[in-house]
């Protein structure tokens, strides 16, 4: 896959199949859109593309909270092109993409820098200043230049649309089972392993800590079955996140404990997929009561992994 990060950038490039839209979680939804996306480029002999932003844009918007990611960047393109996909156009929104009409969206991206013959959108795509620009204006814009639209109703899992929007509430709440029906895969935090305060292995539980992202949305505080990536391999393994209360006053962090590894992973990355929340974190009146706890942790951990995971 050829990944695009400006508009600057994609010059002579062939015709295109483009799917539209944030894809921010590449859910189940996106997926669907990604997957006809690439099935009517192969049967058509054109090129496969996605165009997405790489901020979100809310970021220029006035008196608007910030958007909690879903994926880091690295992530979300890894997904994109396990699905299939030739070009990823991963454009920063700017004032001057957000303050242009729909038309001059059309003619100036989609036609002369994408080549567009066909594009996949969901029902509430938008575009263009003020978001005036949805699948029925680009209907009318693709019969003028010549290239079809093909807009995809909500799609559903148990009557509820899936959305980023809804993926987002699964993980704040802690619904990480749900979540992963949702997503069509494990929610997944990552980032480099950082020295911790080690009172886990003077416990015997020795355990790789990642700091919190602010940028991305987070489960909350909680122990967690999880896997742990790392070099490649997938292994079982526990997590905890939160402020460690018992023992301080810490920054959120992720401490995973990986079942049978004994390697040291200071400044290596890892990957934790969270399979299950198990219990809120909480504070516990002595280290030997919070050990006796991560001990019931872990044993719950390996029997769910036995039962289910293997």
């Amino acid at each position: 896959m050829k990944i695009f990060n400006s508009l600057e950038e994609i010059k002579d490039i062939e015709e295109t199949v483009v799917a539209l839209g944030n894809f921010d979680g590449v859910h189940r939804g996106h997926q669907q859109i990604i997957d006809r996306t690439v099935k009517s480029a192969e049967a058509a002999g054109l090129k496969s593309a996605v165009f997405t932003f790489s901020n979100h844009t809310r970021t220029l918007l006035k008196n608007m909270p910030p958007v909690k990611n879903i994926l880091y960047a690295e992530e979300k393109a890894e997904i994109i092109e396990s699905l299939g996909i030739d070009y990823l156009f991963n454009i920063p929104f700017t004032r001057e993409i957000m303050n242009m009409s729909p038309e001059r969206f059309v003619q100036e991206i989609l036609v002369d820098k994408f080549r567009i013959r066909e594009a996949y959108c969901g029902f509430n795509y938008s575009f263009g200043h003020k978001a005036q620009g949805t699948p029925e204006v680009l209907m009318q814009e693709g019969r003028k230049y010549g290239f079809g639209i093909h807009i995809q109703e909500p799609f559903k899992i148990d009557d509820i649309v899936v959305s980023s929007t809804y993926i987002r509430e699964l993980i704040h709440e802690g619904k990480l089972e749900r979540c992963t029906k949702f997503m069509g895969r494990m929610y997944a935090i990552g980032g480099e392993v950082v020295v911790g305060n080690k009172l886990g292995r003077t416990i015997g539980f020795p355990t790789s800590n990642i700091m919190i992202d602010d940028t991305m949305v987070t489960p909350p505080n909680g122990v967690y079955i999880t896997y742990c990536t790392y070099n490649g391999v997938r292994y079982p393994s526990v997590t905890n996140v939160g402020v460690k209360p018992t023992i301080g006053s810490y920054k959120k962090n992720v401490e995973t404990h990986i079942f049978d590894f004994n390697k040291e992973l200071y400044g290596k990355k890892i990957k934790v997929e969270f399979v299950k929340m198990t219990r809120p974190e909480r504070k516990f009146d002595s280290v030997e009561e919070l050990s006796h706890q991560i001990q019931n942790d872990c044993i719950a951990a390996k029997a769910y992994h036995r039962e289910h995971c293997e």
